[in-house]
This record gives C-alpha cells, sequence and structure tokens, in this order.
C-alpha cells in the first residue's frame, strides 16, 4: 500500500457509462467502489456518469445526449483542475476522455471492461477505428482481465507494455466468510436443502439457458437441491421467458438486484456458485463469491479462464449445460475437491483484495 503521507493529492475525474443510483443500486457499481476506494486514499475525486440502466431508443439517445452536454460544460468550467482523466467503457465515453487530452493536455487512463472491447473485435466501420483511437491516444489502457489484454494488444496492435491488468478487486471489508446456518436462518431458506446462487445480469449472455437446463438434469435424480438467480433484469423480453420456465422448475426463484451487504448473506447460504456466462471479462462476481467461502463452478471464457484455473474453481465449456450439471454435482458431493476449491479461492481472493488493486491504479495516476 503506497503510505498516505507520501501521496500529494490530485485531482481525478472518473467518467463511466455505468454507476449505481435510484434506478439500480448494482448497475456499475464495481466503478463506484473504485472511485470510494481512491476517494479514501486521499485523491480528490470527481464523478460523471450515466446513471440510468433503462434501454430504448429514446431513452438512449437523451440519456447519452445529456451526458455529453454536461461533460461539454464541465470540461470548459472545471476541466483545467485536473491532473488525470480515467475513463470507464471505452465507446463511447472515450472520446470525451480524448477532448480532455487534446484540449487541456490532461493524463488519459482508460480501463476495458471486457463487453466494449469483445464487441469491437466484431465489428468493422467507424465505432471500430474510434475506439482504435481513443487507445492510441490514452496514456495507459488498464483491463480487468488476461484475455482482455491479450485481445486488445492483438486486435488493435496497442504494445504490450502500456496495457496492464487490473481488476477492480474484491472489498474483502463487504465480501467474507459467514455462518451458513445464521444466513439462511436470516433469509429464512431451508437449512436442509443444498442451494447453488447465480448472481449477475439476467441475460442470455450470462448463460442461464444453459444454467437451467442444468439443474432441471440435477433435480431429475436430487430433489433437496434450491436454485436462486439474483440480479437486474436488463433484457425485459428475455426475463419474461425465464419467469415463463419456472413453474416447470423444482425450487427454483428469481429475485431482483440487492445491496452487497444482502448479496454477502446469500453467498454465506449457499453451497455452490455458479457462473455459466457467454463473455466475461474478469468475473468479478465470481471473485467476491470465493471471498465468502463459496466454491465456484464457472465458463472458460475470457477472465474465468485465469480466475478459475488450477482448481481455484471449476471450469466448464460455455453452451454445455451437461457438463455444467456433472461439476455442480461434483462440487455438491465431493468434500475434499470442495475443500480444496475453497482455500484456494480464498488466496486468489487475498490476492485480489480492492486494496491492492487500488494502489494499482494510483500509480499510474503518478507514473
Amino acid at each position: 500500500m503506497i503510505p498516505l503521507d507520501e501521496i500529494k493529492t490530485k485531482n481525478v475525474l472518473i467518467l463511466s457509462n455505468m454507476y449505481p443510483s435510484k434506478h439500480s443500486k448494482t448497475y456499475g457499481v464495481f466503478v463506484k467502489n473504485q472511485a470510494d476506494a481512491l476517494s479514501k486514499r486521499g485523491l480528490d475525486i470527481d464523478v460523471i456518469a450515466i446513471t440510468d440502466p433503462r434501454k430504448g431508443k429514446f431513452r438512449l439517445l437523451r440519456k447519452y445526449g445529456w451526458f455529453f452536454l454536461k461533460n461539454a460544460w464541465h470540461l470548459i468550467v472545471h476541466g483545467r483542475k485536473y491532473d488525470v482523466v480515467h475513463v470507464h467503457y471505452i465507446f463511447p465515453t472515450g472520446l470525451i476522455g480524448i477532448l480532455y487530452k487534446k484540449l487541456l493536455k490532461k493524463k488519459l487512463i482508460v480501463t476495458s471492461h471486457g463487453g466494449d472491447i469483445d464487441q469491437m473485435i466484431k465489428k468493422a466501420g467507424l465505432a471500430r477505428r474510434i475506439t482504435a483511437n481513443i487507445l492510441e491516444k490514452s496514456d495507459h489502457i488498464i483491463a480487468v482481465g488476461e484475455r482482455l489484454k491479450e485481445d486488445m494488444v492483438k486486435e488493435f496492435q496497442i504494445a504490450d507494455g502500456k496495457v496492464s491488468v487490473i481488476n477492480m478487486g474484491v472489498n474483502r471489508d463487504i465480501f467474507h466468510v459467514g455462518d451458513q446456518y445464521e444466513a439462511r436462518k436470516s433469509l429464512r431458506l431451508s437449512t436442509q436443502n443444498q442451494i447453488l446462487l447465480f448472481v449477475g445480469n439476467l441475460i442470455r449472455a450470462k448463460g442461464l439457458d444453459d444454467l437451467i437446463q442444468a439443474y432441471q438434469t440435477i433435480t431429475d435424480t436430487e430433489k433437496n437441491i434450491e436454485l436462486h438467480l439474483i440480479g437486474e433484469p436488463k433484457d425485459p423480453n428475455y426475463y419474461q421467458t425465464i419467469i415463463k420456465r419456472l413453474p416447470e422448475l423444482q425450487s427454483a426463484h428469481i429475485h431482483n438486484s440487492m445491496p452487497q451487504k444482502e448479496i454477502v448473506k446469500w453467498m454465506n447460504a449457499a453451497d455452490v456458485f455458479v457462473l455459466p456466462s457467454h463473455m466475461e471479462g474478469f468475473g468479478l462476481v465470481a471473485l467476491e463469491a470465493m471471498a465468502c467461502g463459496l466454491p465456484v463452478v464457472g465458463t472458460d471464457v475470457g477472465g474465468l479462464h485465469y480466475l478459475l484455473k488450477d482448481e481455484t474453481g471449476l471450469l466448464v465449456q460455455p453452451h454445455n449445460p451437461d457438463e455444467l450439471a456433472e461439476n455442480i454435482k461434483t462440487l455438491l458431493v465431493d468434500e475434499q475437491l470442495r475443500s480444496r476449491i475453497i482455500k484456494k479461492g480464498h488466496t486468489k481472493a487475498e490476492a485480489y483484495d480492492q486494496v491492492v488493486q487500488t494502489d494499482k491504479v494510483m500509480k499510474l495516476y503518478y507514473k
């Protein structure tokens, strides 16, 4: 940790197209967590962000129009006071960062969280060219996972030394091991059943179809297992398809997104955490589960490939509900394997503590 008495206060502007608000307490909460952590380390932090997760063409035009207008005014009135501009999500938010760099010569750091790069790799045309320009013009780039860095270096011809792998870090003051019985009692859950838990956006790309099919396979022979899905229904049409399937499932439940302190209770109450994503920049929620002593089954995609390797968790192929079901069942019955995975997962969470990751970001600010 950088000693506080060695820190010369810097003024930092954080720009993001995701940030929690009354509309959603979990929308970009990882950006807020990092901003709060940086502020606690002695930096003067301002945030301008999009806080409305709701979709639709009209809302999209309105919220991005407001976002760009507010930033234009802020750049003119307050822009000179900043030492660093830190952009989360490269396109289109990075365009504002480029203005600060070109017009006011401010240091520009950009963080890619995965989806922004994954989508641009598959595209051609103006959006990809703008993304490439933002990456080229930035002073430094943060990738939240190893594979994301590899993709960025390969697809956009970025120098390896210009990209640092720094994940958002797990706040172990919040996410920690707790008593399972007490957690279940608090949540009014059965103390006899085994519980599978998913936390994340309730969208198709998170592999929820695979998870539901795997759960159906498991419950064909095992009757004392519950499935709980917690998250934001970002795609209303897809959410309705999940709701319609619930009556077919034994002891499966969907819960609205909730504050992190409530999520911790669910992680303490559960037996296995499942993250069957089809793409994942890092998989911070899996790390949070590890910090709670919860073993993880995840797909071998993106950052999860690195996060769960070497028995830190169990890796399965995406779009493979049968393999997913087998690995979940293995973790439910193999106590020795379960114990090893929990121990290694907790060690990984310690290494990726938010304080450690925050220090890495600060070193880029002062570099």
